[in-house]
C-alpha cells in the first residue's frame, strides 16, 4: 500500500509536536543548563522538520501535471500471497514478542522471532534455527552484559548468569 508523503508527514508532525509538549513536563536538574528533556526535544524538533518536508513534497507531488499521486494506492506486492504473508508475519512476530517475552524469556522468544522471520524471508532451513540462536545470543550479550539492559529471563531464570 502506498500512502502519500503528506499523510505520513502529518502523522510525524503530530508525533513531534506531542513529544515537544510532553518533554516540557520533564524535571530540571539543579545547577545544570541541560536536563532530561534536551535529547528527546532535539529529536522531536528534527522529526517535526523532516515531517514538514514530507508534507511539502507530498502536496507538491499531487500538483504535478500527469504525475498526480493518490493519497492512498495499491502496490503490486499486495497481489502476491507470499508478500502479504510476510507482511503479516512481521507484524505477528512483534505482537508475539510483546505478549510472551516476559514468560518465555528473551533468548527463547528472540530465537523463535528470528527463526520465523528467516523462514519467511528465505534463509535456508538447515541454517535457520542455528543462525537465529547465535544472533539472539549475540544481541543478548550486547544488551545484557555490555549495555546493562535488563532483559527478561522467563523460564530460563534458574540458569541466569
Amino acid at each position: 500500500m502506498k500512502i502519500n508523503d503528506a499523510v505520513w508527514g502529518s502523522l510525524f508532525l503530530l508525533l513531534g509536536v506531542m513529544i515537544l509538549f510532553h518533554v516540557q513536563s520533564f524535571p530540571t536538574i539543579p545547577g545544570q543548563k541541560v536536563g532530561p528533556a534536551l535529547f528527546p526535544g532535539v529529536i522531536a524538533a528534527g522529526l517535526a522538520v523532516c515531517a514538514s518536508i514530507l508534507i511539502v513534497q507530498g502536496i507538491a507531488g499531487r500538483r504535478k501535471p500527469g504525475e498526480r499521486s493518490a493519497w492512498l494506492g495499491s502496490e503490486p506486492w499486495m497481489r502476491s500471497p507470499q508478500h502479504v504473508l510476510a507482511f503479516f508475519l512481521v507484524i505477528g512476530v512483534n505482537v508475539f514478542y510483546i505478549l510472551v517475552v516476559d514468560r518465555l524469556g528473551f533468548i527463547p522468544t528472540g530465537t523463535i522471532y528470528l527463526a520465523v522471520l528467516f523462514a519467511v524471508f528465505g534463509v535456508r532451513p538447515r541454517n535457520n534455527l542455528v543462525l537465529a540462536l547465535v544472533i539472539t545470543l549475540v544481541i543478548h550479550y550486547a544488551f545484557y552484559k555490555l549495555l546493562r539492559v535488563p532483559l527478561p529471563w522467563g523460564m530460563l531464570e534458574k540458569w541466569a548468569w
